[in-house]
């Protein structure tokens, strides 16, 4: 085994004799553990194909990304990044992502993920929460978001990637500006010295291994902390009920950010399983299919944009997608309709689970050998417990409304610097998640609303979900989001946003809606609009809907009579 791996990583000793069978699940610990058994069993292996917005692709086997991570680990060293030191990752999907993961963790250093979008006080905020060491972007202007965090009161390292010699913009002088290939060179100049010095960094299970910051939709994000144990604990979770193919031989296309939890999960899982992953810089639903035809994949994740999307595809061709094992879908409730359109126009069951940040991505999951519930975001993974509860945090039974709580070995440890935070998320030992659900009898979890989306009126409760599966399944309609506005009668009164696929006006709609739902749930007002709002998640945004309300309802205001 080459010196790109450490000899010693957690319980065990690599060596040339060491058998690659001898390798267990049980001896992983912390994550750049996943590397190395990755390598054992899968070394040869091709473990990532990237392809680009142009088609053009970039392959890697497992050794070939322990190589360049290591000796990007080794350039870390070099600057002084030492073990506990926050590094943000600040770029979309790309295989130095992959890399500078691999690499922070063989560093003992902890990762702080961060969508490449973020604008400059979002940056500035979690750069100065985290007191990051250093910044990997490809950010087109390292110099303007240098000098952006310079009056931090450690400007970090900004370590930036895509840019040519004659693109570079910043003066030589500025030591704390690198470019991704100095910082390899001066790895690789004491390669002995500094794999020497990798291989005696041996972080504990229980130290923080990456920090992931929430997308912040009530104020300024908070950093989830999740140890190496935790990660751990839930990727072997998930690697063992995959059952879509046999060990080094699944294909995973991915579009998700890698910022996010479910990407970590993604890769860690992936490592373990030896499945090929196929990664795209962001979603684009004709390349997508294109790449499962090619590539024969055969899983895919996506949010519920992601499969109407895919749904909407119409080039005029058909493509061969019969590889497709299964796909998943979290992050929001998938429409039924939309579920049922999907697996029947494409012949593939999709999964769906629940998770969220503070669990390490994932909680619940639909097994293969599962009775499939349209509705259901399945049953609690091994070893996680899941309660609903009511307000006085009384368990309630089956069938009963109530908030979703949980506890296991992947739950955070809490929030990075926020006591108060941790204190209220965190109650005797559980953590209170603030999503409203129901178990049915036969264990099955069903997300009915986020708490802070609830709409009450007139003193009743209206969960928007129940009206946006109605009006999705309208033919005319292709999306649909609904929010509570205020009302001096009522308290809130019900509105819909609604983009659709052929022409209906606001009274059909009503019309409709109030054969399907009770008089109180049907919207008051519908506001067809071209397309929903997403955030960097490509999940719908209420926050910009309800801004979006807030402004035309003052303008009408303004308005002279």
């Amino acid at each position: 085994m080459e010196r790109y791996l450490p000899k010693r990583s957690s319980s065990w000793a690599l060596s040339k004799e060491k058998e690659a069978t001898s390798m267990e699940l049980h001896n992983i610990q912390v994550l750049y553990d996943f590397a190395i058994y990755n390598c054992l069993h899968f070394g040869s292996y091709t473990e990532l194909i990237y392809e680009d917005q142009q088609l053009q692709t970039r392959q890697y086997s497992n050794i070939e990304l322990a190589r360049e991570a290591t000796q990007l680990a080794a350039g870390l060293r070099s600057l002084g990044i030492k073990p506990g030191d926050r590094v943000l990752v600040m770029m979309p999907n790309c295989p130095e992502v992959v890399i500078a993961y691999q690499a922070i963790a063989r560093v003992g250093a902890v990762l702080v993920p961060i969508l490449s979008q973020l604008k400059e006080a979002e940056v500035q905020f979690i750069a100065m929460s985290a007191a990051a060491k250093a910044i990997l972007t490809d950010n087109p202007h390292p110099l303007a978001l240098y000098n952006s965090l310079a009056a931090l009161p450690t400007a970090p390292y900004i370590i930036y990637t895509g840019i040519t010699s004659e693109q570079k913009e910043q003066p030589d002088t500025i030591s704390q500006l690198l470019s991704y290939e100095e910082v390899v060179a001066r790895g690789t100049e004491k390669a002995d010295h500094y794999l020497t010095d990798l291989d005696g960094i041996k972080p504990a299970p229980d130290d923080i291994a990456v920090i992931l910051y929430t997308s912040g939709t009530t104020g300024n994000p908070k950093g989830v902390t999740l140890t190496h144990r935790k990660l751990v604990s839930n990727a072997i979770g998930a690697s063992e009920i995959d059952e879509s193919a046999a060990p080094g031989q699944g294909k995973r296309l991915v579009t998700l950010p890698l910022a996010h939890a479910f990407g970590i999960l993604t890769l860690n899982a992936s490592y373990l399983t030896g499945a090929q992953i196929n990664l795209h810089s962001r979603f684009n639903p004709y390349q997508v299919l294109s790449a499962i035809e090619r590539y024969r994949i055969t899983t895919f994740a996506g949010v519920p944009a992601t499969f109407v999307a895919l749904l909407s595809v119409s080039d005029g061709r058909t493509y061969d997608t019969r590889s497709l094992q299964y796909c998943s879908c979290g992050s929001a409730p998938l429409p039924v309709p939309v579920l049922e359109s999907f697996q029947q126009k494409f012949n593939c069951q999709i999964r769906e689970g629940y998770g969220l940040s503070e669990v390490s991505a994932s909680l619940t999951v639909h097994r293969a050998n599962m009775l499939q519930k349209p509705g259901s975001v399945g049953k609690p993974l091994p070893n996680v417990e899941i309660l609903i509860v009511d307000e006085q945090d009384n368990r309630v039974p089956p069938g009963a409304l109530g908030e979703i709580i949980a506890r296991g070995p992947n739950i955070m440890s809490g929030y990075y610097n926020f006591p108060e935070e941790t204190r209220r998320a965190m109650r005797n030992g559980w953590l209170h998640t603030g999503d409203i659900g129901r178990f049915d009898e036969d264990g099955y979890l069903y997300i009915v609303e986020r708490k802070k989306d609830l709409i009450i009126r007139g003193g009743l409760n209206i969960y928007p979900r129940d009206i946006e599966e109605v009006l999705v399944a309208h033919p005319a309609v292709l999306e649909a989001a609904v929010i509570g506005i205020p009302s001096e009668r009522m308290g809130e009164e019900v509105k819909a946003f609604v983009a659709v696929r052929s022409f209906i006006d606001a009274e059909m709609l009503m019309a409709y809606c109030r054969e399907k739902l009770a008089n109180y749930k049907t919207p008051s007002q519908i506001e067809f609009i071209q397309a929903l709002p997403r955030n960097a998640l490509n999940k719908i945004d209420k926050k910009e809907l309800r801004k979006r309300h807030t402004l035309c309802a003052a303008g009408r205001k303004e308005m002279p009579s």
